[in-house]
């Protein structure tokens, strides 16, 4: 399951290359790397990543949440939601994207690695 493609939607710059670097040491195969929703849904098209690690708050005008229910509804792609604001507002707005989990900002790099590692996993099992 490692070299399916991850794609990973950050919009802050040193974020996304650590997040890039601790998943390609890892084993995994990166989809791409962008920083805003409409991005994310160009990039997903053509690269049909397995997953997307999806910061909430992203540059442009519409959010995570947004891209993640897009890519959910039209590719069937699931997320790892990373934030720092996770009430209970956003996860019921981000529930119907039915997400495979949470990172709260901010993250270690072992526990990206980790939260990846544990997606792929319930996607191959075919979970949730």
């Amino acid at each position: 399951m490692q070299n399916l493609p991850i794609l990973i939607v950050e919009d802050e710059f040193l974020i996304a290359m650590q997040a890039e670097d601790a998943l390609t040491d890892a084993g995994f195969t990166i989809a791409g790397t962008v920083a805003s929703a409409d991005d994310a849904i160009r990039m997903a098209a053509e690269h049909r990543p397995a997953l997307a690690i999806m910061d909430i708050r992203l540059s442009g005008k519409r959010d995570g949440i947004s891209a993640a229910l897009e890519l959910f509804a039209a590719h069937g792609i699931r997320c790892i939601f990373a934030t720092a604001h996770a009430d209970q507002e956003v996860m019921g707005r981000a529930g119907p994207a039915n997400p495979l989990g949470w990172l709260q900002k901010p993250y270690s790099m072992a526990s990206l690695v980790a939260a990846v590692e544990r997606a792929l996993e319930e996607l191959r099992l075919g979970r949730s």
